[in-house]
């Protein structure tokens, strides 16, 4: 059993290892109450590593294991997000059976923290990956002696007391930011107050960001926000709506419940969502049509979808949009199928011509979402633009490992910033580059947090549906029940 709850057995258990229960002392704890739990007591309890990315790893944790005496929480294992290893989740976040917090390791040490730590079992807890991939983890926990497993969906999703309509994908860079804003743009017109709550990029102090609250650009300046936070935040925020975010989900949840009408999810990566939505909306992106079934868990939310919208259809082919047709009414035949156009928008189109050109994208589309290139290099060469520079010769820093870390990636730049380091190396590296103009893709005004020498101009993408149905005739049941209260 990879679960102490009863609904807890949709889990996915590969190898359970007879006779690997760890008999031993619980720490000493205090209960909320203050009446000291007997920290000599023996139980039997199972030893447990989480493997993630700063985001579900936690609220796994949370949801599933900060209350049980069953489990002993050893580390988690952290991979795909810089300087989240070597940290510690806190205690004040952890509970009071982890007075000292838990430690986050590289997942580079998984064998070895099986082994050091008699590991039972490793729940694998992090989205963006190739099922393969998926596999060949849990091939090495099964080596080295411990049972993978794979929390389900119903057992990770906290139920909403008001609507809730998710926004997920098959994969990072599908375009389902643009969805968000559009369905953010679909309730708004109908007078709701929106929550609009964020898959968490927790890449601070974890304390300080177990449930966030921004309202206005400043609170992102207050709150140290990174380039990649940013990217999510800002163009809601610019359109008046409030974003949360966080560690502590269920603390997000009684947030955003308690301001507004209804709340959209906005998921990160492929990820599934952390609530029980309503309505479940999956973007599929018809250029890369093999991964909406060969990447975990984005096939996971194909197979959910409510709404399945074709994005891009724009720049997709004729052959690519019928095969994807095809595809989503063969893997969900019951899923509402939306097209969506994705146009690049350029209002500055003609100071491209022939100019030296640094293209700079959004970067988890670019990096772990796979893609060679975003909307930046498009619109560049939609519109006939100038030379296209290769930013890899002049990068400095962690950035010069990109290309190594990612080999798919073309002759673009990431916007890089997970922290105030790799913001300045974004900085020192666009200014080496020489060009005569810098096209940022990125949703983030990148010249509100680096100075940049070169002329600038702004791509912008927006969702526009093609066709029937609409994404607004699709929330009307939602919109209903929402003014219903």
């Amino acid at each position: 059993m990879c679960g102490r709850r009863e609904k807890q057995r949709e889990w996915l258990v590969l190898h359970v290892p007879a006779g690997q229960r760890t008999v031993g002392p619980v720490a000493e704890v205090t209960s909320d109450e203050g009446v000291a739990v007997d920290n000599h007591a023996k139980h039997e309890t199972t030893r447990v590593l989480i493997m993630g990315a700063a985001g579900r790893d936690f609220h796994t944790f949370n949801l599933l294991f900060r209350g049980s005496l069953a489990h002993q929480v050893m580390g988690f294992t952290a991979a795909q997000i810089p300087n989240i290893q070597d940290r510690r989740y806190p205690a004040a976040l952890a509970g009071a059976l982890y007075p000292d917090g838990i430690p986050i390791y590289p997942e580079a040490e998984l064998e070895r923290l099986i082994q050091h730590h008699h590991i039972d079992q490793v729940i694998f807890a992090y989205s963006d990956v190739s099922h393969e991939a998926v596999m060949r983890t849990a091939s090495r926990v099964i080596a080295a002696g411990a049972s993978f497993c794979v929390p389900g969906t119903r057992s990770t999703m906290l139920a909403a007391r008001k609507p809730v309509v998710s926004i997920c994908a098959t994969r990072t860079g599908a375009g389902k930011s643009p969805v968000s804003r559009r369905v953010s743009a679909v309730l708004a017109a109908a007078g709701l107050r929106i929550g609009l709550v964020r898959h968490p990029m927790p890449y601070g102090d974890l304390e300080l960001q177990a449930v966030q609250r921004f309202v206005r650009l400043a609170d992102l300046d207050a709150a140290a926000c990174t380039i990649e936070e940013r990217e999510e935040y800002e163009p809601h925020l610019r359109a008046g709506r409030t974003v949360y975010a966080g560690v502590d989900y269920e603390g997000v949840l009684r947030a955003v419940e308690s301001e507004a009408d209804v709340i959209v999810w906005d998921g990160g990566n492929n990820d599934w969502p952390f609530f029980v939505p309503d309505l479940e909306i999956v973007v599929v992106d018809p250029h890369r049509l093999t991964d909406a079934q060969g990447y975990f868990p984005g096939h996971v939310n194909l197979l959910r979808a409510d709404v399945a919208i074709l994005s891009k259809i724009d720049s997709a082919s004729a052959a690519e949009r019928e095969a994807a047709r095809r595809f989503v009414g063969r893997v969900n035949p019951r899923a509402a199928l939306v097209e969506v156009a994705m146009p690049p928008g350029l209002p500055e189109r003609d100071r491209l011509r022939g100019q030296r050109i640094l293209v700079v994208e959004d970067g988890p589309s670019v990096t772990h979402g796979g893609m060679a290139s975003g909307a930046g290099l498009l619109a560049v060469r939609q519109n006939e633009g100038g030379a296209i520079i290769d930013p890899k010769p002049y990068a400095v820093g962690s950035l010069r490992r990109l290309w190594t870390d990612y080999p798919h990636l073309g002759p673009v730049l990431p916007a890089m910033g997970y922290g105030a380091e790799q913001i300045s190396e974004l900085e020192s590296t666009i200014a080496k580059v020489p060009c005569d103009l810098v096209v940022i893709a990125t949703p983030v005004d990148l010249a509100r947090l680096i100075r940049i020498t070169q002329p600038t101009v702004r791509v912008s993408y927006e969702a526009t549906e093609v066709g029937s149905p609409t994404l607004a005739e699709l929330l009307r049941d939602i919109i209903a029940r929402a003014r219903r209260g």
